[in-house]
């Protein structure tokens, strides 16, 4: 069984939220992450076209730029995030201050998160994507008390089951869940995102997902753009 909110209609951005309801995107990526190519103008040219309310940039073992586009976007609300690789899986920290290390193992991982009064959200969970976190994993996490929510749509999983598992996770361990484009390339900014109660701060955030409504549809091609080093970046090389 699958929270019947977690079942992803279609993102339509012409369809306004309802009133006190935000549209929030919780997985985005620009060239800082090595495997994206959005620069920071397009990042912030393709957000503001899609109608996005809210949105977390969660580079790859990456904050600095997340705090220039949070610098230059005037009209949407941005969480300054990062994707980080753990001993067991991708685990995302929401709200941070600074940059967490890659390397560590979960549980370590989700402490140093938590310590900057952060949200422990779990990437593209379950399925066969490299550095997806298994199920037994993210039990350990909530037997210690570390896991905060579920990713239960990403737009970039080739397959529904997938997401469908990530759902079903969610649901059976009454997890909040969040969706995200997870886009690397400005055109897949606005395949997904959260309908939400607006909120304020991380503990507002995990509330207003209770009764979060998932929008998406999964990317399946698109033409192929040449990678961006992000060491051409003075504030990417920043976060090294």
């Amino acid at each position: 069984m699958i929270d019947p909110r977690f079942v992803a209609r279609d993102p339509d951005p012409g369809v306004a939220p309802r009133p006190g309801w935000v549209r929030m995107d919780f997985h985005m990526h620009t060239f800082a992450s090595g495997d994206a190519v959005t620069q920071i103008d397009e990042f912030c040219d393709a957000v503001e076209r899609s109608r996005l309310d809210v949105v977390c940039v969660t580079d790859h073992h990456a904050v600095r730029v997340a705090w220039e586009i949070e610098a230059a976007l005037a009209n949407v609300r941005v969480v300054v995030g990062e994707e980080i690789k753990t001993h067991a899986g991708e685990l995302i920290g929401l709200f941070l201050t600074e940059k967490v290390p890659y390397g560590l193992p979960a549980a370590e991982c989700a402490r140093r998160i938590r310590d900057q009064g952060a949200i422990t959200y779990v990437p593209h969970p379950v399925g066969p994507r490299n550095h997806a976190m298994a199920p037994a994993a993210m039990e350990a996490l909530l037997d210690a008390g570390l896991l905060d929510a579920v990713e239960v749509f990403n737009a970039r999983n080739a397959f529904d089951a997938a997401n469908e598992a990530a759902a079903a996770f969610a649901t059976e361990h009454s997890l909040p869940g969040g969706a995200g484009s997870d886009a690397h390339y400005p055109e897949e900014i606005g395949t997904a995102w959260l309908e939400l109660p607006d909120f304020d701060g991380p503990a507002g955030l995990l509330d207003a997902m209770g009764h979060g409504v998932v929008h998406g549809r999964r990317r399946t091609g698109g033409a192929w753009r040449p990678r961006i080093i992000p060491s051409s970046s003075p504030a990417a090389a920043d976060d090294a």
